[in-house]
């Protein structure tokens, strides 16, 4: 687990629109502050992604997630109850989110995330954060803070120590409105 001054440094960062690398609950993630368009951009750009892909937003709670996100009451409803496992819910986006989050559409993805170190940065940075895969495009994430520094180096301000959950496989993807599965965790 990061220690508390690494935790604090970590949310700094986020702050101050740098890029960090972060253990989630399958992968490690990069991160950033999703207001923060120059450092949405150098994650594309560490990534090799094209920008219509979109990003993830994890949060300590839905409550974070206010003006990020606009679900109906239905879709609150399926927000909020209780699962056994992580699981992204793709919601009409709210009107913070920058199109480079939204990839260009209506709906953004996000997650409460139970990972104990992803969840106290969303709250040492009293933010929601950006989650995507700390890899480079069309390459294996990395597992371990020592495959995210040896697959991305100098191009992130920190690689944040750290296990992750133990997830095999990334977080399920569902849509709120249906609650069809899009992507099987």
């Amino acid at each position: 687990m990061a220690t508390p001054f690494q935790l604090r440094q970590a949310a700094r960062i986020l702050r101050e629109g740098g890029v960090i690398a972060y253990p989630t609950e399958a992968v490690f993630g990069l991160g950033c502050d999703p207001a923060a368009e120059p450092a949405l951009r150098r994650i594309l750009a560490i990534k090799q992604r094209p920008a219509a892909a979109g990003f993830i937003l994890i949060a300590s709670g839905w409550a974070q997630l206010e003006g990020w996100i606009s679900p109906t009451a239905e879709q609150r409803d399926r927000l909020l109850a209780p699962l056994d496992r992580p699981v992204s819910w793709v919601v009409p986006a709210g009107p913070r989110c920058n199109p480079l989050l939204t990839g260009g559409r209506p709906t953004v993805a996000v997650r409460v995330t139970t990972h104990p170190v992803a969840r106290a940065l969303c709250e040492l940075a009293a933010m929601p954060i950006v989650s995507t895969s700390a890899n480079r495009h069309g390459r294996p994430p990395a597992r371990s803070a020592l495959a995210a520094r040896r697959q991305l180096g100098a191009s992130v301000d920190l690689v944040l120590g750290g296990s992750t959950g133990g997830a095999t496989r990334p977080s399920e993807i569902r849509d709120a409105a249906t609650g069809q599965v899009l992507r099987a965790g």
